[in-house]
């Protein structure tokens, strides 16, 4: 499919879509076993997309049960690494002769610009392509040992792994937790958020036609405290992948100790410090990126730039430079591909938002752009931006999700980091300065997962994404997170004399 150009393009192949809105389940596309549906719904526009199946306990167990008989088969499980990586190039080539619909889908379930979702099916075929590269070429190793014995280091698959993804960035989150664990040979079961359920589906259309074999790859739409519990529950899910909220994270990792002490790997909430000294170059360019590090996906981003810390010598011309900026990150209609903004992705984030802005303004921080959500149809809300923000405010300390900026002064590095430390999360971090041995001091000294200097979430499929503290403590991207879907096997021989 050729990409559209257009507002009006997209608006045409959005009115062509069929979408697939039932289970996938051992190969075929299935209704849930209860009957019951739930509807996704086009926040810009108020729209049902479609009723997709609702999955739940039953579900959950017929396709674990399927997905344990393809590992154990073997068909996939033991298949030579090389065969497995062809399957998945096939794979990601059709998601590229198929991504303006995949990125399509996205935009319509959750509300995110087109040119957004775009680049997320780049970044998404890329994962895709990348692990599937990996896995032939990761060696097992060889212990040093006398001539009596042979000790092996052997890397095996896990077996069934139950992929629980968010939907702020549907596709690519998809592939980040997807792609790895099926290059390593696992079966795996993909639970996609029920607010943005639509690619997922579409993705297991695709990886049918790629030849992915029976039961290897399954999609079972419907909500968390369902079908996801029921997975997390589940003696025989070796392994639980989730990206979402901490407190989500957490009773997942009490279900897994309450079951089968299932590995779980959680990429969980951020508050993520961006700290601005006064000896960085370019004050507009530097704004800007502040300013999209926090308005890009109107905000609803795990690592978004949503602390900004000014040295306070250059604070208030800075701040005006941010609020000029987001001047020109207005939301709009998300298949115009000039929006940098699109509609919050259900009214209940909407609401959310809306009541932290309120704590704001109560808590006596300065609101100096923004702050009031867009009327007429849709679920909009403006770049908002607060200054005299403090640790104690509720704006200041707490995961928003929205397109929220609290903004912090601070008058030295020592307090800055102090700053930038206050907080459970520990995802990411940015920091702009020319000062080098200032940049190496304090990246060393931030308690983050990933920090990112004179740039905002920068990296590739080479760099490896996850949090300290209760941002969680899974990896995923680059060869790192094949780590986290295989396990060790140590193998002691015995040699003749």
């Amino acid at each position: 499919m050729s990409r559209p150009q257009t507002l009006a393009d997209w608006q045409a192949l959005a009115a062509s879509l069929t979408v697939e809105s039932r289970a996938f389940v051992d190969d075929a596309f299935v209704d849930a076993a209860s009957g019951e549906t739930f509807a996704t719904v086009n926040p810009a526009t108020g729209e049902t997309l479609a009723e997709v199946a609702s999955c739940d306990a039953t579900d959950a167990e017929v396709a674990v049960a399927h997905a344990k008989t393809a590992f154990a088969g073997g068909a996939w499980s033991r298949l030579a690494p090389g065969r497995r990586k062809k399957v998945l190039l096939r794979l990601a080539d059709l998601m590229e002769a198929n991504k303006a619909e995949l990125a399509l889908l996205d935009t319509l379930d959750m509300g995110k610009p087109i040119a957004s979702s775009l680049g997320d099916m780049a970044g998404a075929i890329a994962c895709f392509r990348y692990q599937a590269e990996c896995i032939d070429k990761l060696y097992g190793e060889v212990a040093p040992t006398g001539e009596e014995t042979l000790a092996l280091v052997l890397r095996e698959p896990l077996g069934v792994v139950a992929s629980i993804v968010p939907w702020n960035f549907p596709l690519m989150m998809t592939a980040w937790k997807v792609a790895p664990a099926l290059a390593a040979g696992n079966s795996v079961i993909l639970k996609p958020s029920e607010k943005s359920p639509l690619s997922a589906l579409r993705l297991a259309q695709l990886a049918k036609e790629a030849g992915l074999p029976r039961g290897v790859f399954q999609v079972l739409p419907g909500y968390g405290h369902t079908v996801g519990k029921a997975l997390a529950l589940s003696m025989a899910v070796d392994c639980l992948a989730f990206t979402g909220s901490t407190a989500v994270g957490k009773q997942l990792m009490q279900d897994a100790g309450a079951s089968n002490l299932k590995r779980v790997y959680l990429e969980c909430g951020g508050k993520s410090p961006n700290i601005v000294f006064a000896d960085c170059k370019d004050l507009d360019r530097v704004a800007r990126h502040a300013a999209e590090a926090i308005f890009h996906n109107q905000g609803e981003v795990c690592i978004a730039g949503s602390r900004l810390l000014v040295e306070n010598s250059i604070r208030e011309a800075f701040i005006d430079k941010v609020v000029e900026a987001a001047a020109t990150m207005q939301p709009g209609n998300p298949l115009d591909p000039e929006s940098f903004m699109g509609a919050i992705v259900d009214d209940t984030q909407h609401a959310r938002i809306l009541d932290y802005i309120r704590k704001g303004v109560e808590e006596g921080a300065t609101l100096r752009t923004g702050g009031q959500a867009l009327e007429g149809p849709g679920l909009f809300i403006p770049p908002t931006v607060f200054d005299g923000v403090t640790a104690e405010m509720a704006i200041g300390r707490e995961e928003i999700f929205g397109p929220v900026l609290a903004v912090f002064g601070f008058d030295s590095e020592a307090e800055a980091v102090a700053l930038a430390n206050d907080s459970h999360y520990g995802l990411a971090a940015g920091l702009w300065s020319q000062d080098i041995d200032r940049i190496m001091r304090v990246t060393r000294r931030l308690q983050s997962g990933q920090v990112f200097v004179n740039n905002w979430a920068g990296g590739d499929q080479t760099m490896p994404f996850g949090g300290v503290k209760q941002s969680g403590n899974g990896r995923d991207k680059s060869h790192h997170s094949l780590e986290e879907y295989s396990a060790l096997k140590s193998v002691w021989m015995s040699l003749a004399p």
